[in-house]
């Protein structure tokens, strides 16, 4: 893509919220430009709402720009109280280190660190951890006027409310304003984005930099990405949905896109992805012309776990979610199988009970509540309504072993089409 449709992109899809100067930007993206996005290490893994900053990182780069990913060792130290009704628990330095370890890695797999505008992935530790107090009060915090300090949102919200704010949380706007300055010095970098909740610090920077360096700098902010009732996405009843598939499995992460509302749906594909305007115009034809197809949420679903979790990624998630509509079940793990079937009653038994001659198929239907009798259950086999893993049982002779286990504990059972219940073997105490 042109640089110069990059603006006219980011319209399209929604993705500026807020600009200091849009003309100033319009100016300053005719040419190459280096632009940065901070990311604060709260976690080993970026959840999706991190994902849409470093999408906005990606957009630039295609764009001809270079971007910065600035992780912060030293920010992450303190916590931004922007968009927080109280303050964070401080992490130690152990944590904070794998925390940069992480994301860091992540980042390094959706920006282009070797092309011809190859990407920088600092650390803001790296030159805040020279400074002394009094080093940094008399050559940065000279230049903060307090009462513009309180003048802030992000402060004033907090101060307004029952929790109060701290001087260490109040000092994390001196600390980020600080990062535009110092990559304004060092890389020329005249632009600086993040979410809406980041508007606060980010002309705290602006400002700084017109106090030390005399020069014009730009802020860029994107919505964050809300619900249409105004709740954070990327949050369901069991936590954050996570980058990392040893937090969120491919599955479970394709699942959640899979099930985005009709009302969404849309704005998801238009912020998070690279899919583009004609066929996002096909999508929202087909999600008006036929909500209940979900073709706009199928290919989001898709797009989204290809790219962050690639090929096998998918096409795992694509099998896991055949075994919901009787595919057949093999080769996982106790987790991933737990995963597509949390909703699925369960009942424990002895895994003694898979030794010797096996548990009697009649009496393990039973046992997981889809039957309520050897009568029903063999009628059940006759008439060819029960499966195990998903592969029919054949008679009501059968014996179940632990070579008919689906993953290391778990059977799944089936009766007719949809009925569905677990069966746990472990060992009793």
């Amino acid at each position: 893509m042109p640089s110069a449709d990059l603006l006219s992109e980011l319209r399209w899809r929604g993705l500026i919220h807020q600009c200091t100067d849009e003309a100033a930007l319009a100016e300053l993206l005719k040419t190459p430009q280096t632009f940065y996005i901070g990311f604060d290490p709260t976690a080993t893994s970026l959840h999706v709402g991190g994902l849409m900053q470093l999408m906005m990182l990606r957009r630039f780069q295609q764009a001809g720009h270079r971007p910065i990913a600035l992780v912060g060792g030293a920010t992450g130290m303190i916590g931004d109280p922007s968009g927080k009704s109280e303050e964070r628990n401080l992490q130690t330095d152990e944590q904070l280190e794998a925390n940069v370890a992480g994301v860091a890695a992540q980042m390094r797999a959706f920006l282009d660190f070797d092309g011809p505008q190859a990407a920088l992935l600092l650390n803001n530790y790296d030159w805040m951890k020279d400074f002394s107090y009094l080093q940094f009060l008399r050559d940065v915090g000279k230049y903060f006027p307090v009462g513009t300090m309180l003048g802030k949102d992000s402060v004033r919200s907090r101060l307004d409310g029952d929790s109060g704010l701290s001087y260490t949380e109040f000092s994390y706007m001196l600390l980020q304003a600080y990062d535009f300055v110092r990559l304004a010095k060092e890389y020329d970098c005249r632009i600086q984005g993040g979410g809406s909740d980041q508007w606060g610090n980010i002309t705290a920077g602006i400002d700084l930099g017109r106090r030390m360096l005399g020069q014009p700098l730009v802020g860029l902010t994107a919505p964050l990405l809300l619900t249409s009732d105004g709740r954070k996405m990327g949050k369901t009843e069991r936590g954050a949905i996570w980058l990392d598939p040893e937090r969120t499995s491919p599955y479970a992460f394709y699942q959640y896109w899979r099930q985005v509302d009709d009302a969404d749906v849309m704005r998801c594909i238009a912020y998070l992805t690279e899919i583009d305007r004609e066929e996002y115009d096909a999508l929202a034809a087909q999600t008006a012309e036929d909500p209940g197809r979900c073709a706009a949420q199928q290919r989001l679903a898709e797009w989204m776990t290809q790219f962050v979790h690639g090929d096998d990624g998918l096409n795992s998630a694509l099998r896991a979610s055949k075994m919901l509509f009787g595919g057949e079940i093999e080769a996982l793990d106790d987790r991933e199988l737990g995963e597509i079937f949390e909703d699925v009653p369960s009942s424990e038994v002895d895994r003694a009970a898979l030794d010797g001659d096996g548990l009697w198929v009649v009496e393990a239907f039973q046992r997981a509540g889809l039957t309520s009798s050897n009568g029903d259950a063999r009628r059940t086999i006759k008439e060819g309504g029960a499966y195990v893993n998903n592969r029919r049982v054949a008679n009501a002779n059968v014996r179940l072993t632990a070579n008919d286990l689906a993953s290391e504990t778990m059977m799944v059972l089936r009766k007719g089409k949809r009925k569905y219940a677990l069966l746990r073997f472990s060992q009793e105490p």
